[in-house]
Order: C-alpha cells, then structure tokens, then sequence
C-alpha cells in the first residue's frame, strides 16, 4: 500500500525513524532532488494517527517540491513530521536523536524548523549534523524564518492586490488573518504597520489577544473568521481550510495566506476561480522563509535574502498570467511553472551536493 503511495506521489524516498528510548516517532519525506537536495522544515504535531502522520509529510514534501522550483531555488523538496506534542513531548534526546537520521542521509535531505518547532529545538539537532538550517546567528545560520516568510507573504500579497484591486495600497483594504502563530503574528504586524483592519482568530486564546492588545487586531471566533465581510482572507494556521464546507461563506475577493496545503483538493481552486475569487497560490507565496534559509547553504547574507523574497511579486504576477492567459486555476499555473522547471532541469546533469555540500558544511563549521 505504502509502496503503491509513493508510486502516484512521486516521492524519491520514506525514512521511518524511531528511537523508543526517548519517544522518537518521525517520518523523512524526500519528494525530489532534481534541482538539488532535498530542503523542507520539520513539524512536530500530535497526530491523531501514524497514517495521517504519514500522509501529511508526503503532501507536504511535495509542495516543497513545487515550492522551491517556482521560487527559482537550487534545492528540492523535502519534510519531516515528529509525532507529538510540542507542549511537553520536546527533549534535547528527542531532537538529537532525529539530528542523527538526519545525518544518516549524507546531505539528501536539509532540515529546518516548522509548526511546533523552534530556534532552540534546532540547535538540539545541530549537535548531531551539519545539514541543518535556520540555526542561530553564531553559528552561521539566519535565524528564525517566520519574519522573513511573512515579509514574502506581503510581496505576495501586493501581487495579489494589483490583479484583483488595481493597487498594491496594502493599508487601504481590510483581512481576516487565521492564525496568530509565529508567521502570522509577523504577517499582521506588518499589515498594521499600514493601517490596514485586521481580524483576527486562532486556537491559542493567548497569541489572539496579544493581536488584539498590542496591535489593534479584532478578535473572531475560529468558526466567524470564514464569514467576516473583508477583502482578502489570510490563511496562517494548518491546511484545508479551504474547502466544500467554508468556500460558500468566505466574502473576500482574493484569498492570499501562509499556510501550505490551504485547498483541500485541488477542485476547490477551480471552483474559486470561476466564483471570481483570485487566490495566490500557497507555496509561491510562503517561499519566503526557505529562500532565506537556502541562502546558508553558500553562506548567508541577509541582504541578498531581502532582494530575493522581492521575487515572490513577480513570481505570483507571472502565475496569474499565466492563469489567464492560459484559462486555468491559478493553482493549475503555479503547478506548471514549477513542473517546467523541474523537466527542463532534469534533461541536464545537474551537479550533485558534492561542492555545495563541502561550502556547506565549511560555512556551518565556521571555517
């Protein structure tokens, strides 16, 4: 069955990785290396089940995939999942053992933090290998990702706002924000910077508040925030939020957010298309954190990070001409730039980690 999966997904390799002494029950995705090894975060969530464990790092992996070709970037696509609770399932045993499958795979696959995971979680993994990103600043690394992965939100967001609006006036127009997490705190920062009406909703009371209190946010319930009369709905939490059941009650034109995996098929972006909803594809949007933590690989430069996430505008402007000019989802065309990509690539001998392996591991080292 497994094997039968991972025939219609594509997916390169699986790594089960297990360490009962001290609760470690993770799964490795590596989608595809065509363009380079493969670079995806790691999330730590408490599924309900090892299937939807499984299921989840392989869609997720995927859209790495199609995430870091679109962005225009040199590496593939890849995820991990660590079953539990990142309340109170976290050890520096836990995260140096899955540092140490992580090292196992020689370079195939780069790991970084994600939902449920920190700065500090990762430093626990970098004991045990070099091929990890978003590290602290000592060591070479950028950082936490999630400021920079809402900075590529907004450049989407502006992209967004000039098809469907006319404008890139960020302030003039009013969002709903699902999910008050460390990316959406930041996307919401930013879209107050400019005056812009925020609603706001998430799951944890204490991050929502925080929006309300320090930002000026309004606060929602997390069933109301799919019928607020806004102009753009933000996704920011977990995936599927768009789907059968909330399509009918969102009111806004566009749909533009940093979730991944936001259509619960892909159905639902042709439906949104022919209601006259324009919605910026997910991964071209959110690029933003791993293009900065690509960056590390060949030695990072936050401004050179900055230029880079300022190609996310471009990169949705061009899915949505292509969306029209080819009359098809936007999804569809995102879908295709990254596939083109992807083939075009894969007709050449691409060179292995080799080199960017050993600029990799020097940079890391500090020499």
């Amino acid at each position: 069955m497994i094997f039968e999966t991972l025939s219609q997904t594509g997916h390169e390799q699986v790594v089960f990785c297990h360490n009962k002494d001290v609760g470690l029950k993770a799964i490795i995705a590596i989608h595809n290396t065509v363009l380079g090894p493969a670079l995806g975060g790691l999330r730590m969530w408490p599924y309900p089940t090892e299937e939807e464990a499984l299921n989840d790092v392989l869609r997720l992996s995927r859209g790495m995939t199609y995430k870091n070709a679109v962005a225009g970037l040199n590496v593939g696509g890849g995820k991990a999942v660590i079953i539990g609770d990142p309340a109170k399932d976290k050890s520096e045993a836990l995260f140096r053992a899955f540092g140490r499958f992580v090292d196992s795979l020689n370079g195939r696959y780069i790991t970084t933090e994600d939902v449920g995971i920190d700065v500090n979680d990762m430093e626990w993994v970098f004991r045990e290998t070099e091929f990890v990103t978003g590290v602290h600043q000592v060591h070479g690394g950028s950082g936490d990702p999630s400021p920079f992965t809402a900075f590529g939100v907004l450049q989407g967001l502006m992209a967004t706002l000039k098809h469907t609006f006319g404008n890139e006036d960020v302030g003039k127009y009013s969002y709903a924000v699902q999910g008050c997490g460390h990316v959406g705190m930041e996307l919401i920062k930013l879209l107050r910077e400019q005056d812009a009406k925020v609603f706001v909703t998430d799951i944890n009371k204490e991050p929502m508040q925080r929006a309300v209190d320090e930002l000026g946010c309004i606060a929602v319930g997390i069933e109301e925030i799919y019928d607020v009369e806004v102009d753009v709905y933000s996704p920011c939490a977990l995936g599927g939020t768009l789907n059968e059941k909330t399509i009918d009650r969102i009111k806004a034109k566009a749909i533009c957010g940093s979730a991944s995996n936001q259509l619960a098929n892909n159905a639902i972006g042709d439906e949104l298309g022919k209601r006259g909803v324009r919605y910026a594809p997910d991964y071209a949007v959110n690029a933003g954190g791993v293009m900065n933590i690509s960056l590390e690989i060949d030695g990072y430069n936050r401004e050179r990070a900055m230029r880079m996430m300022r190609t996310i505008y471009h990169n949705l402007t061009r899915i949505f001409q292509i969306a029209e000019h080819e009359r098809i989802s936007t999804c569809k065309a995102a879908d295709r730039m990254a596939e083109e990509r992807i083939d075009a690539f894969g007709k050449i001998k691409l060179p292995t980690m080799g080199g960017n392996r050993a600029r990799f591991l020097s940079h890391m080292r500090g020499h």
